[in-house]
């Protein structure tokens, strides 16, 4: 075939121009660098520690809440409250507020209810509990077996403040201090002999000359 006779491409042809080849292979490989990042969340899902999870609501009041009490759940007689927003800034004798999200159903606050009931041995703390999407006769006999470690009990049945609250799932803890500032947040259960952190946030949230009565964990 001479120099004139071979097959000669006009500028703009796509069988000669490079670049569509090259958006047809950043097109295909697409959907794997896609399969790849969102593998990489798995893991570090799977193997980081939840607990660590940022919120959003570090260092801002907490959300606007007011749920009513669990029905038929008393102690020596009186009925437990449920409660609102305000009642999470603290008072001069119990200046800071854990506020626990849980349900009967969930496997993980059964690990975690007897430090929830030691730490409600502790001094200036109140503990409030909001029972997310549960049976009310359910989460009575949950507490009825366990011990009941919260001065008030929220009914959340819709699970509309869980997700005010920014909660990935139950359990989940968060300090409040006295000013009702969102201080820290623990995803998962808080587990008997790791309580060091959980106890390093309560110190941090009390008033200094309060803080040395609490244990070191």
């Amino acid at each position: 075939m001479s120099m004139d006779e071979r097959p000669h491409f006009e500028p703009g042809d796509p069988t000669s121009d490079p670049a569509p080849r090259t958006r047809i292979r950043v097109l295909f490989l697409l959907p794997v660098l896609i399969f790849a990042g969102l593998a990489l969340v798995f893991l570090v899902g799977l193997f980081g520690d939840p607990s660590r999870v940022p919120s959003v609501l570090i260092g801002r009041p907490a959300p606007q809440v007011s749920l009513p009490p669990l029905e038929g759940l008393s102690e020596a007689g009186a009925p437990i409250p449920g409660f609102s927003t305000a009642d999470l800034a603290g008072t001069p004798e119990r200046p800071v507020t854990i506020v626990n999200v849980w349900a009967s159903w969930c496997g993980p606050c059964r690990i975690e209810h007897p430090v929830l009931m030691e730490l409600s041995e502790l001094p200036y703390l109140t503990i409030v509990g909001i029972n997310y999407k549960d049976a009310p006769e359910n989460a009575r006999r949950f507490l009825g077996a366990l011990g009941n470690p919260y001065d008030r009990v929220g009914v959340d049945a819709s699970g509309r403040s869980a997700i005010d609250w920014g909660v990935y799932g139950v359990p989940e803890t968060f300090v409040v201090d006295r000013e009702g500032i969102v201080r820290y947040k623990h995803i998962g259960p808080i587990e008997p002999g790791r309580l060091g952190p959980f106890l390093d946030a309560i110190r941090a949230a009390l008033p200094e000359d309060m803080r040395d009565r609490l244990p070191t964990g």
